[in-house]
């Protein structure tokens, strides 16, 4: 029996509820607002304080507090309850919504990209597609970390929060049309990053409902666990009185603007353990005196230890994408199927939008929640000239291109790096921060094989019955140049030139990394160099960006991370 509009608003309100009820008594008593520290805190302080609950924060939490009392200091809310994090078809909402309890805060990259960066428990993995897939051994190895643990830390994840999709018809052309262009073979189901195509994991439900790395905190011993949510820590402190600086604890501002510090305890392996993310961990670096001098003392930050590389080396695996209007509108679908080619470029798609029909006709200020880059503009960017030209050019978007799906190109590792600064030294502002996508050639030229490789796609016959024939590929491109919205000026050659509908067209995919690397910024346990009981748990220590989406790795590294400490502290014998 067909349902209403109504009785389909009802059976996702009892969905919802479902969910939330089984999370009654386990994550919902795990955190408390910011504004009520210290209540509960140990007198002598804690063991770990860990900077962000996010991708990797919150499975590192959870293990360390198996036998030592942890404090989380999250920044944004609570995933709980919010409708836009919880229910897949919100997907694109979240990412949208630029008022300060947003899940996410946009910024604009120096190179016109809008991107943004997760503010919620549980971070990245509240407001992804979904996607899951581990790295792939080559990024193991040179990590340098020990392949049986990493072997015995992704199934931690996915036993709680991973499951295979039930893929979508749009996801099976892609599937079939990935092995007619050659990108084979077909690995079926599998988690392994593996040349050819394969069936992804993902972490939503059956019912379209999403899990996160907030959910992981449920493994975690209650009694030493401490979760504050709305807590923005404003800067590390450091005890400066011997040779070499060493953390003792953080500022931090509650909900309502109120300062706390928390403190480590006096033991001599206690240590603050930064998990901001690639943009907020280079920034709370800078913040807390750690950085190049130079920048430092411009912004009027007291310099605790010079070091140039904190920053440096930042980059995003730029994306590019075709969009394919269909005849019918097709069921909605995030990433589920990825072709992995020889070249380095990954073949993934979308389709489907859960908004009505008449949401492609409102206006929702500079930002498109249907189409292309799915986000927003910062407030004080949005001029009344940028607002009418974006009016303009989604109206010259034909009809028939909100319905159908994208097919997506993005480049793994790519050798363009950038910078990230401060622009000021609050905490609440988002750094500046530059990509330089497409600044080497070879990342360009792994593009263009992309592109062609989803014109090839695009022309199979798996696609025949979803799409209407008569689409050129220069109509596609054409379509697709002004689907995709960033703040690059457009070239009357972008469809005529790949490279330039590369350059043109780039947008993100959220896989940025870089600003803490490993033998620069941090050594090989991830102890930042130059001062004591610090350390970068997170995608900012990572060289390039692991598999074809990293959030398996940076929750698998979050555990991998916790047992070694544990193991370190406790013998190899340590019950995690």
């Amino acid at each position: 029996m067909a349902l209403t509009k109504g009785g389909e608003l009802f059976l996702k309100i009892v969905l919802l509820l479902t969910v939330l009820g089984s999370c009654q008594g386990k994550e919902f008593t795990r955190y408390r607002e910011a504004s009520s520290y210290p209540s509960g805190a140990p007198e002598e302080g804690y063991d770990y304080i860990i900077v962000g609950g996010g991708t990797a924060g919150c499975p590192l939490a959870a293990t360390l507090s198996r036998n030592f009392t942890v404090l989380v200091l999250e920044r944004g809310g609570s995933p709980y309850g919010n409708l836009n994090v919880s229910y897949m078809q919100n997907f694109h909402i979240s990412l949208a919504d630029t008022s300060p309890e947003s899940p996410s805060q946009a910024f604009v990259s120096t190179d016109g990209v809008i991107n943004t960066r997760a503010r919620v428990l549980g971070g990245g993995t509240c407001i992804n597609a979904g996607f899951y897939t581990r790295a792939n051994t080559r990024f193991v190895e040179k990590a340098g970390w020990d392949a049986d643990l990493v072997n015995e830390s992704y199934p931690w994840v996915e036993k709680q929060i991973v499951r295979w999709p039930d893929v979508a018809p749009w996801q099976a052309a892609l599937r079939d049309g990935l092995l007619e262009a050659g990108v084979s073979p077909f690995n079926g189901y599998t988690y392994d990053h593996v040349l050819g195509t394969k069936v992804g994991g993902t972490i939503f439900d059956k019912d379209g409902f999403r899990h996160t790395a907030a959910d992981l905190l449920s493994e975690g011993n209650r009694r030493n666990l401490h979760v504050l949510i709305h807590a923005t820590v404003q800067r590390i402190l450091f005890d400066q009185k011997e040779r070499r600086p060493k953390a003792v604890g953080v500022v931090f501002k509650d909900e309502h603007g109120e300062l706390h510090q928390a403190l480590l305890n006096g033991g001599r392996r206690s240590e603050v353990i930064l998990s901001a993310g690639a943009i907020g961990s280079p920034q709370m670096l800078m913040l807390s005196g750690i950085g190049p001098k130079s920048h430092l003392e411009e912004m009027n930050i007291p310099v605790v230890l010079h070091n140039r590389f904190v920053g440096k080396g930042m980059s995003d695996n730029p994306m590019n994408s075709i969009f394919i209007p269909t005849k019918q509108p097709v069921e909605q679908s995030l990433i589920q199927i990825v072709g992995i080619t020889k070249k380095g470029s990954f073949i993934e798609a979308s389709s489907g939008f859960s908004q009505s029909s008449d949401s492609i006709k409102c206006h929702h200020g500079i930002m498109s929640a249907e189409i292309g880059q799915l986000s927003t503009v910062p407030p004080n960017q949005r001029t009344w000239e940028a607002i009418q030209a974006y009016v303009e050019r989604k109206r010259e978007i034909p009809r028939e291109a909100f319905q159908g799906g994208f097919i997506l190109e993005k480049i793994v590792g790519p050798l363009s790096r950038g910078h990230l600064s401060l622009v000021d030294a609050d905490a609440g502002s988002s750094p500046s921060v530059t990509f330089n996508y497409f600044s080497h050639p070879y990342d360009l030229r792994r593009c263009v094989y992309g592109i062609r490789t989803v014109e090839q796609i695009a022309r199979t016959r798996h696609y025949a019955d979803l799409t209407h024939d008569h689409f050129t590929n220069d109509m596609l491109l054409n379509m697709s140049v002004k689907a995709n919205v960033n703040l690059i000026p457009r070239h009357t050659n972008d469809t005529t030139s790949l490279e330039q509908f590369c350059r043109d067209t780039v947008i993100t995919i959220w896989h940025y990394h870089g600003g803490c690397h490993v033998g620069r910024v941090v050594d090989s346990q991830h102890r930042v160099l130059g001062v004591d009981r610090l350390r970068v748990v997170d995608g900012s220590t990572f060289a390039t960006s692991p598999g074809t989406n990293p959030q398996a790795t940076v929750m698998m590294m979050g555990r991998y991370m916790g047992v070694k400490l544990l193991r370190r502290r406790l013998g190899s014998a340590a019950m995690v």
